[in-house]
């Protein structure tokens, strides 16, 4: 990013600038880059305690703070500083953005926000944005003014475009919600009235709604299929770019809409048509400017979510033919696998365990096998007991199967999973000989259901275990071999 070197301001006194983060590292990246201009006196603090004691002394025209800090938060610090000295800027940056987050720290005072890791140029320009803007604050000479005025329009840019793109980062990865959250945010970001996202198929040619959106209550679902909107939309579509229509005459243009276009790889997914409020100006370059980042930033959101189905799709099936191949030479392992994950599944959903981890789980499970596919017929299919040799080959399939999932980075939790899912409560497990809490949750929670299938299946060198029987073993097993808050759930399910 090319940015604008901080104005050099003669005669004035230097802006003192403070930076608050507990971890050295970023602290000394940006006083670094703040030293090398002659007009800033900065200061630095270790956490908000100090930076507290420090605006005891003398006051501060710029605070860069972290959120995250031991003791005093970031956020609280934004509260103390206000009620001391509401002129100081503040500029928050955080590791863990999200869009309450970004909005509350800006409804308590921040000037502006930054996601780490952020790029020091960005920053810079943002310090000088600020500085500038509040050294015009008193001016009273129409050139200062304009200025401030053209200064303002930038910080607010600046602010806007790093809430589209914190917001969209941090979208899900189902798209309802993903669509969901685009129509809210456009409508925020423009002071619409109306929001609508409309998929487009390209073979019938026709424009399915998706999410219909109001900042009022009773919203009419079916205003998207009025003639004049299906003319602009058409138009979107031939054209392949944003279109701004200003109408007073139609109701359903009135009094300004923006139709703009969601692009992947140069096909059009569909269209998202916001209108402005009544008795509002209309949309000007600005809103215009800032729908099309929201857009972009959605496409894009989107594009890498259907490639990284699609790469995950083929990895998953090209492990089925894994699985299959162990299948064709033990039928056992097939239906152990499905209820091995149809019980660990029933097990999480107990446990309230989140979505992302419901499907880590169920993937883990189908797979939690694969590594047999190292072990030899002789012992794998062995009617009778295993000898000492024998078993220490099958204890390899847990480290086989980790092995096989290494190079697949999408699947970095499940093959923790996989890895783990024979460890034991009390650390005489294997492969890692793991106890306790060190044993992954969700491995943890296979243990219990693949131990529970293995009791209660058939085997040729011998009979199910009774249900009863099963449970008790379980019940027995709690803190010695199963994590007891796991067993527990699984009996209440039972």
């Amino acid at each position: 990013m090319a940015i604008k070197m901080p104005t050099e301001e003669k005669h004035l006194e230097k802006k003192k600038i403070l930076v608050v983060d507990d971890y050295l590292p970023t602290r000394r990246l940006i006083l670094d880059a703040l030293d090398q201009y002659s007009q800033y006196e900065v200061h630095e603090a270790e956490n908000g305690e100090k930076a507290l004691e420090l605006f005891q002394k003398e006051n501060y025209d710029l605070v860069i703070s972290d959120i995250m800090m031991p003791g005093m938060s970031g956020m609280d610090l934004l509260n103390r500083i206000r009620e001391k000295n509401s002129s100081s800027s503040v500029i928050m940056i955080t590791g863990n953005p999200t869009v309450d987050l970004t909005v509350t720290a800006i409804k308590k005072g921040a000037v502006d926000f930054l996601t780490k890791p952020f790029d020091i140029d960005d920053l810079l320009y943002k310090v000088d944005i600020h500085l500038r803007e509040k050294s015009l604050l008193s001016a009273d000479n129409a050139e200062a003014i304009s200025e401030q005025a053209q200064l303002k329009t930038k910080s607010d840019d600046l602010s806007k475009q790093g809430y589209i793109f914190d917001s969209i980062d941090d979208s899900p990865l189902d798209n309802d919600v993903i669509f969901e959250k685009i129509a809210a945010l456009a409508l925020k970001l423009v002071d619409g009235e109306f929001c609508s996202i409309l998929l487009f198929d390209e073979q019938d040619n026709e424009f399915h709604p998706k999410v219909v959106k109001s900042e009022f209550a009773g919203v009419d679902q079916n205003y998207t299929t009025s003639p004049a909107l299906k003319m602009v939309f058409n138009e979107v579509i031939e054209r392949k770019e944003a279109v701004v229509i200003n109408d007073n005459e139609h109701p359903d243009l009135s009094p300004s809409l923006i139709c703009a276009p969601l692009m992947i790889r140069n096909s059009i997914l569909g269209i998202l048509s916001i209108r402005k409020k009544k008795n509002r100006q209309i949309f000007d370059k600005n809103d215009l400017h800032h729908i099309l980042s929201l857009t972009k930033r959605a496409s894009l959101n989107l594009e890498n979510k259907i490639l990284y189905e699609s790469i995950y799709s083929n990895i998953m099936d090209t492990l089925k033919s894994l699985i299959s191949s162990i299948q064709a030479r033990d039928n056992y392992t097939e239906e152990h696998s499905r209820r091995v994950t149809e019980t660990s599944l029933k097990i999480a959903a107990q446990l309230n365990c989140s979505k992302k981890d419901m499907e880590s789980l169920r993937i883990a499970s189908v797979l939690h096998d694969v590594g047999k596919i190292a072990v030899p017929d002789s012992v794998l299919l062995k009617p009778g007991s295993l000898t000492l040799e024998e078993f220490l080959i099958i204890k390899n399939h847990p480290t086989i199967g980790e092995n096989i999932l290494r190079p697949v980075i999408l699947l970095e939790a499940e093959r923790k999973i996989i890895q783990c899912h024979h460890e034991r409560w009390d650390g005489k497990g294997y492969p890692l000989g793991l106890a306790g809490t060190d044993i992954p949750y969700l491995a943890r929670i296979m243990a219990v259901a693949d131990s529970f299938d293995a009791m209660t299946s058939n085997r040729p060198y011998r009979q199910a275990m009774p249900l009863e029987k099963a449970i008790d073993e379980l019940i027995k097993g709690k803190n010695t071999q199963f994590d007891e808050e796991i067993v527990d759930a699984f009996v209440k399910i039972l």
